[in-house]
């Protein structure tokens, strides 16, 4: 059984269709991306599966129906986003934060993650008592993903993890991804750079006005002359 599977989700604004019937599997343990231009759809479809906002169609982790639930039930059934902008709590510390991402484990291995979260990005470490609103874009962006970590995400959605980094942050952000991923982490992973987002995946979709127009074998999709043309500047 697929650890996500999508059917048919549409998501609209108002009478603004945003995304229209997208079909979507993630197996356990893989690296999935959704590429496109800015508008196609891909975060609507992320906030869709995270509980953010309504959508019909069918959505399923492991197997259980998620349409309906909150997003906290969600969260709770091991699902957490990483946002766009990234989201984090600006005047509560990087430790505050990151024990923010636990809040809902009453588990003993809370403070063996955060060790891994601290091992995974030492620059946290250093800054773990300085206020988040202070950090850097990049430091921030590890923020935002050393605190999703800390839920033990059964699936981590990750929406535009690169957007508004230097070059040198977004090549150490993207190691980070590719050493999660090593680990066994499913993840989805919205991304406007579709050449990194191809390059760390197994599989990929690709996005335009909210339909999927391709699929297949990352690898495959960077050879295709489309692709190549219209995201990878070929």
């Amino acid at each position: 059984m697929s650890l996500l599977t999508i059917r048919q989700l549409k998501v609209a604004y108002g009478g603004i269709q945003a995304v229209h019937g997208v079909d979507l599997v993630v197996e356990e343990g893989e690296l999935v991306c959704l590429i496109g231009a800015n508008g196609a759809g891909k975060s609507s479809t992320l906030r869709a599966l995270a509980g953010l906002t309504h959508a019909s169609g069918d959505i399923r982790l492991a197997g259980r129906r998620l349409n309906g639930l909150p997003a906290h039930a969600i969260a709770r059934l091991g699902v957490a986003l990483v946002p766009e902008g990234r989201g984090i709590f600006a005047r509560m510390t990087v430790a505050e934060n990151l024990a923010m991402g636990a809040y809902t484990r009453r588990d003993a291995g809370v403070a063996d993650d955060l060790t891994r979260v601290y091992d995974l990005f030492p620059r946290l470490a250093e800054r773990r008592g300085q206020v988040a609103g202070t950090l850097s874009g990049g430091e921030q962006q590890m923020l935002a993903i050393g605190r999703a970590l800390m839920s033990r995400p059964r699936l981590l959605l990750l929406d535009e993890p690169s957007m508004g980094l230097a070059p040198l942050m977004v090549g150490k952000i993207y190691e980070t991804i590719q050493a999660i991923a090593g680990t066994g982490v499913t993840m989805l992973l919205v991304e406007q750079n579709a050449h990194l987002a191809l390059q760390v995946s197994q599989r990929a979709y690709v996005m335009e006005s909210g339909r999927i127009r391709l699929a297949g074998a990352s690898a495959e999709l960077m050879r295709d002359p489309a692709v190549q043309s219209a995201y990878l500047g070929a």
